[in-house]
């Protein structure tokens, strides 16, 4: 869904404490509902307040909710959620999408404000995510080929250890990952690419001498392929994957800082081409652990600067300077 834009906020301040609909709030938003369903955004804009009506014209009213229309489709169900002060929480099922209808109704039975936004079931948990501050483990820009919360955007979400884990590789100006014909590994952008510790940690696994594969053959028997597992100081365990064969340079029970050389970018393991596999998890056993969703602490995304921020499919990723 995309996003919605929403401007008004002409609202009271005043707390509702009771959790059950009131009287008006239930015909007025009933009268939005069928309204908005038969496109009368006059309508809609004669329910509003007078400085709801200052605030939203009735040409702003229009382009707002057409564009909301052309998203979102009609309304099919309509639930009344909670009171967040003056506002009614409807969980809205549409055509398209599921959304968020926060509406205030003043004493004249007047809508004095209004929200449309994607719809959040506070009752489902969020995702853990890291506690640790972390840096990329990389020099320059990456692109990233798997990441993000759906399958669609990330394989890995299949695996309850390594469902949030990222696959990154190096793209030129074409968009291709690898220079000539790409037969060698030596002629990938990520191969031999220094690879650093994201924080401080203790290094609590290593695995070094799997071969390299040759690119598009995979070696599914040693899945993970050459790798360093990092226990941080909030107990997370940090896994990197598909080192090249004989470069890592920590060893099992060192003490390391954040930018500590960890190894080179290799293709060993389950890996069709050289890249990095890097997820969070919280044990140390593959086999029990869950993953933790990643943020990085200050990145540049797209050429954009990022704060506490998680990487997705298809962008690029670079540390800030």
């Amino acid at each position: 869904m995309k996003k919605f834009l929403l401007i008004l906020t002409i609202i009271s301040l005043w707390n509702v404490s009771a959790q059950t609909e009131k009287p008006n709030y239930k015909i007025i938003s009933a009268q939005f509902e069928t309204l908005y369903n038969n496109k009368d955004y006059a309508a809609i804009f004669s329910l509003f307040s007078t400085d709801m009506q200052k605030a939203l014209p009735l040409d702003k009213t229009t382009e707002l909710l057409s564009s909301v229309q052309a998203q979102a489709g009609k309304i099919n169900k309509r639930e009344f959620i909670q009171y967040d002060k003056s506002y009614a929480i409807y969980k809205t099922t549409s055509e398209k999408t599921v959304f968020a209808l926060n509406m205030s109704v003043d004493d004249n039975s007047k809508i004095n404000g209004f929200l449309i936004r994607p719809y959040i079931d506070q009752t489902v948990p969020k995702p853990e995510r890291n506690d640790t501050k972390l840096a990329l483990p990389f020099k320059g820009e990456w692109t990233v080929i798997w990441g993000g919360d759906t399958k669609e955007l990330n394989y890995h979400v299949k695996d309850n250890a390594q469902k949030n884990a990222f696959d990154l590789i190096i793209k030129d100006s074409k968009e291709k990952s690898y220079k000539t014909d790409g037969i060698k590994n030596e002629d990938y952008y990520a191969f031999g690419k220094e690879l650093f510790a994201p924080c401080d940690g203790e290094v609590v696994l290593t695995v070094d001498g799997i071969k390299d594969n040759k690119p598009g053959i995979l070696n599914p028997i040693y899945t993970l392929g050459n790798t360093v597992i990092i226990k941080t100081i909030k107990n997370e365990y940090l896994i990197f994957a598909h080192f090249k064969q004989n470069s890592i340079q920590v060893k099992q029970g060192q003490q390391i800082k954040q930018g500590h050389l960890l190894g080179l970018c290799g293709n060993s393991g389950n890996s069709s081409e050289p890249h990095i596999h890097f997820h969070i998890q919280n044990v140390e056993d593959l086999n029990i652990a869950t993953g933790i969703k990643c943020y990085f602490d200050r990145i540049i995304v797209d050429g954009k600067s990022k704060f506490d921020y998680s990487p997705m499919q298809a962008e690029k990723i670079k540390p800030q300077e």
